[in-house]
């Protein structure tokens, strides 16, 4: 028992942290404020604290260590002296690079991560069924190959060592050997869970299918939980979500099926797209989109951007949307003073103010303004779902139609 309470409280130990990123012509710096502080969310997410953020302007990452040696001894200084356990570049770095850092830093007992390998290990630690565990796996193996290094070596292992390795075959050719036949074996593992998604998909029936879509952390699962009164896991971290849960949900005399799918965040890895085509399966054969936006976030619009960006490159950019601002109990701005005459920002303008600008002039799409949490204006949320599932519902069944003019029918 002893034993086991010391590894719960190895695996709840908090580390420390610092965060590197570049300005460039492409990014300003407070653009990259904004990046960071996100990175320092996921970090967060992944039980890791910043304790200190280094930024530098360049015309392009260096080649050799992502930031130009100057920077680099100042990092390192910082790291002698408060010894944190990881270093978080917020670009994906390349393969020579993370070489070339993980050299400098090697006496230095701290970790290089990017912001990929950051996001991929948070999946890892959130992933609970065996289709997102293997959608996770295939995902940190194909970042992994073009990195491997002669510290993986430990991969021989699982094949046999006798017969096994090719006349004057390198241990790391070994390794990549290793590593693609996992990834060959997880590729076909996925193609039969997704036959076998795809069948789910196919016996639900004709029912009218609604997919709660947004940024991660905007309070999906929570409507969810609302609307369908379950239990879906739901909490004020990014990523609480990975896999899809779908729920048979009734407005009034009305059923329908709703889903809740995995949030999406700027600069997702590649590898976790293609891992998770099936998650997006869910949103591509919706007949209506929820896109959920948390108003009380400072970025919320560039969230909002990235959500229909996503959408519609998966295809899915023209289906029939209800927009759901929520979160407004969190919402707060700040009064300009009097005698200030600069022009007014975001963080000036009332919650009011908002719901006259551009989101109430949003063409062929419902706004709405909610606090899940809350649970205000819930029932106006409802109605407007109501409606919008049942035109649905009547386009593909009109001898119905009579079914649904009265609630109580």
């Amino acid at each position: 028992m002893q034993k086991k309470n010391q590894l719960f409280e190895t695996a709840k130990k908090q580390e420390n942290c610092v965060l590197v990123g570049i300005i460039t012509k492409q990014q300003s710096r407070d653009l990259l404020e904004e990046y960071l502080d996100e990175l320092a969310f996921l970090a967060l997410t992944a039980n890791a604290v910043c304790l200190k953020r280094f930024t530098q302007s360049l015309d392009h990452p260096d080649s050799r260590t992502f930031v130009g040696s100057g920077k680099l001894n100042e990092i390192k200084e910082y790291v002698e002296e408060h010894k944190p356990d990881m270093i978080i570049f917020d670009d994906e770095l390349s393969p020579s690079q993370l070489r070339n850092l993980e050299k400098e830093f090697k006496d230095k007992g701290v970790k290089v991560l990017d912001r990929n390998n950051l996001i991929l290990d948070i999946f890892a630690s959130r992933a609970r069924t065996a289709h997102a565990k293997t959608q996770v796996e295939l995902a940190q193996y194909e970042y992994m190959l073009p990195r491997l290094t002669r510290m993986w070596t430990h991969l021989e292992k699982q094949r046999g060592g006798i017969g096994m390795r090719g006349p004057g075959e390198q241990e790391i050719e070994t390794d990549r050997r290793i590593v693609r036949d996992r990834i060959a074996r997880l590729k076909e593992e996925l193609k039969e869970i997704d036959k076998q998604k795809a069948i789910q998909r196919g016996n639900r029936g004709a029912l009218v299918r609604v997919a709660l879509v947004g940024y991660t952390n905007v309070g999906k699962s929570t409507i969810m939980n609302v609307l369908s009164k379950s239990d879906v896991f739901a909490e004020n971290k990014l990523f609480a979500t990975l896999d899809t849960t779908v729920r048979k949900v009734v407005l009034k005399n009305l059923p329908f099926l709703l889903s809740d799918t995995v949030g999406f965040i700027r600069k997702l890895p590649h590898q976790l797209i293609e891992s998770f085509k099936s998650t997006l399966d869910e949103t591509r054969e919706a007949d209506l989109l929820v896109h959920v936006v948390d108003i009380s976030h400072p970025q919320f619009e560039d969230h909002f951007n990235v959500v229909n960006e996503t959408l519609r490159e998966i295809g899915s950019g023209d289906k029939p949307t209800i927009v759901v601002f929520n979160k407004i109990d969190a919402y707060q701005h700040v009064p300009k003073a009097e005698d200030d005459l600069t022009p007014a920002t975001k963080e000036n303008i009332t919650l009011e103010e908002l719901k006259k600008s551009w989101m109430a002039k949003m063409n062929d799409v419902d706004v709405i303004f909610i606090s899940a949490q809350e649970k205000s204006n819930i029932d106006s949320f409802r109605n407007l779902l109501y409606d919008r599932v049942r035109e649905l519902h009547i386009t593909r069944f009109p001898f119905n139609d009579f079914l649904y003019d009265d609630p109580e029918a």
